[in-house]
């Protein structure tokens, strides 16, 4: 969306959450919300009954794999339109893994349709992946120095997300996290803890959706940006749409480099606004680096309260 809305902010970033943050009827707190009809077009594009999983779907519908991707997405889309009806237009843009979508329609990169293309696409490729290959994450915190390096001693674990110095997550075989969650403490992480999700995420278990997303991509269109997206693979400020296909088909194998994309941006960036669901990334980022004020909206009127 190049060119509307109002004036850019350089001192606030977007962030967008992944499907980790999605739970039942999150959407009921942003179904009053002016903006509330583009649930209804990621409906129509993804094929699925979007505002439904919103507003009825219970927790074990809404979590899977290509619910959630969807569901985020579009509640995602909702609120920052509700931001930029409140005359706050961001600069810099950051998602974590699916947000990373979020970001790139956000930014106009990709109009709200393909968005919601790729991501019907990239949801249901990787529900496949994990049928085909189970496996599981699991969180690690308070790791010491070598902490980080141990893991690549491990079986069947690679690293998924670096969230913070001393927070990641990892990805693997049932095998390989069972022994991790034994072995944990001796290999300097002071707590593990296995996360419920569908499938070991960002790791090479997901190789088998590997062929449709590239596809999906390769039929994108993609138009330009004056925002500033940073991307999870390289913690690095991208904007050619042809860099964006490559990074894009990165990521489904790759780490989230979380870290180092919140610490990409400048000094000059003092206010972070969480788009919804949730307020995971804020609790993120704080722990990074300092910003003056932070916010994770609950709902349409507590956007539309911060200041332009």
């Amino acid at each position: 969306m190049p060119g509307d809305g109002p004036r850019f902010r350089d001192d606030v970033v977007a962030l967008f959450p992944g499907q980790g943050s999605i739970g039942a009827r999150a959407g009921l707190p942003w179904r009053d919300s002016p903006h509330w009809e583009l649930v209804e077009r990621v409906s129509e594009s993804a094929g699925t009954d979007v505002a439904r999983l919103l507003l009825e779907a219970d927790d074990e519908e809404v979590v899977r794999t290509d619910n959630a991707q969807l569901a985020t997405f579009a509640l995602s889309t909702v609120g920052y339109h509700d931001l930029l009806s409140a005359g706050v237009r961001p600069r810099y843009l950051l998602g974590h893994s699916l947000g990373e979508f979020s970001a790139l329609v956000a930014a106009g990169l990709l109009t709200i349709d393909e968005g919601a293309r790729l991501i019907a696409v990239r949801g249901a490729a990787m529900a496949r992946a994990a049928r085909e290959a189970p496996g599981s994450m699991v969180a690690l915190m308070g790791g010491d120095e070598g902490a980080l390096g141990a893991l690549g001693g491990l079986e069947g674990v690679w690293v998924a997300n670096v969230n913070g110095a001393q927070q990641v997550v990892v990805s693997g075989t049932r095998e390989g996290l069972t022994d991790l969650l034994e072995r944990h403490r001796e290999l300097g992480w002071r707590r593990a803890t296995a996360l419920p999700v569908g499938g070991a995420f960002h790791s090479p278990l997901m190789a088998p959706a590997q062929g449709d997303l590239d596809e999906a991509l390769a039929r994108a269109t993609w138009g330009a940006t004056d925002h500033v997206v940073v991307a999870n693979v390289d913690g690095r400020p991208h904007s050619d749409p042809i860099e964006w296909r490559g990074l894009l088909s990165r990521q489904l194998t790759s780490p989230v480099e979380f870290l180092d994309a919140t610490l990409a941006l400048p000094e000059s960036v003092r206010v972070t606004v969480e788009m919804p669901p949730g307020a995971v990334l804020t609790g993120l980022t704080k722990r990074i680096r300092p910003f003056d004020h932070q916010y994770a909206p609950a709902d349409p009127a507590e956007m539309g309260a911060i200041a332009p």
